[in-house]
């Protein structure tokens, strides 16, 4: 089999031939067909997350020692099972659930294997999707996306998660307040399409570029906000009437009060956080991880019942992982990209 491994930190990937993995216990094979291409993995690559304040987490201490194969939003066709695997569906095309647990901690056997705290997430500590081969540990976390454009449905098994999960944090949303989306690249326009989805249409997208600020127009944003002009601050005031209700990845001064910042990307950096205005406007602040295998099949349900609709979607062969990895890095992608092998 070929992938594109990270075999330096911070170097392009480079193109490795190793011999197919053959399925054991309850393990299943995948042939791959598409990847998306994820923003994380341009730190992944770099080999730290930045923490703010000059701290950084290596990705040492995520498990991950190179050469590594990344890429968490594998799809493809199902084509071998270890003998313990049971009801696999052999030749069906299958989207990936990535963000896998230990399977025997309480957070797994609850279903929430993205909050397990020993995890083996694919693309992370298990080889990933860069690659035409992949072994998915067991049966349960392939997710029938037909009826979808498989391009597109291998994104939703990170940026359409992640952001269902982080909006569905808002809920319950009063029709007449407004929500900021901080951002209008992949996730900021799939955040939007599932405000969209949820039945809010007060939504200002926050960005500073104009162009993917069109993007979030088409994609369903009421308002629009260049946050590098003059102004800005007060322009927000202006179209939100001085009280956002919510906000993903927003600063705080614009919440209301009760407002609620859901963190969501995970760009580096650190807020700064005033306790007593905190407390005396009751913010709430919460960071939001990935999803769960029910909340990913609900968003291949919202999709298939046509309730979000694909963002712009370019698709690259697999061979130009590491070019699409420095767009990402220089901001330059509108949308998402998404290799195909």
């Amino acid at each position: 089999m070929l992938s594109y491994d990270v075999v330096q930190w911070g170097k392009p990937l480079e193109k490795i031939e190793r011999a197919t993995p053959v399925p054991k216990g309850t393990e299943v094979l995948v042939q791959l067909k598409y990847c998306g291409v994820c923003h994380s993995d341009v730190h992944i690559r770099d080999g730290f997350f930045d923490l703010g304040g000059g701290r950084r987490l290596p990705m040492s201490e995520r498990g991950m020692v190179p050469p590594v194969t990344l890429g968490h939003e594998p799809y493809g066709t199902v084509v071998a099972a270890g003998p313990d695997a049971d009801a696999v569906p052999i030749g069906a095309d299958r989207l990936i659930f990535p963000w896998i647990g230990c399977g025997d901690c309480e957070r797994c056997r609850e279903g929430l294997d993205n909050f397990c705290m020993a995890p083996h997430m694919i693309g992370i500590q298990r080889p990933g999707g860069y690659a035409d081969h992949l072994i998915v540990p067991h049966a349960r976390y392939l997710i029938d996306a037909s009826g979808i454009d498989p391009v597109w449905a291998a994104t939703l098994s990170c940026s359409g998660l992640s952001t269902y999960s982080a909006v569905s944090k808002l809920k319950p949303i009063p029709h007449d307040e407004w929500v900021a989306v901080m951002g209008a690249g992949g996730l900021g326009l799939s955040a939007i399409g599932m405000l969209r989805a949820l039945g809010h249409e007060r939504i200002v997208s926050v960005d500073i570029d104009d162009s993917k600020l069109a993007a979030a127009s088409e994609a369903g944003a009421a308002a629009t906000l260049n946050s590098r002009k003059s102004g800005a601050a007060q322009n927000l005031k202006d179209i939100t009437h001085g009280a956002l209700y919510g906000a993903v990845e927003l600063v705080l001064s614009g919440l209301r009060k009760g407002g609620k910042l859901i963190v969501v990307g995970l760009f580096g950096g650190e807020i700064k956080l005033s306790i007593t205005s905190t407390i005396l406007r009751a913010i709430t602040i919460q960071g939001s991880h990935l999803g769960s295998v029910a909340e990913l099949q609900a968003v291949v349900a919202l999709a298939r019942e046509g309730k979000i609709k694909p963002i712009p979607i370019e698709t690259r062969p697999m061979s130009e992982v590491s070019r699409t990895l420095d767009e990402l890095k220089a901001g330059t992608v509108i949308g998402r990209v998404v290799a195909e092998v």
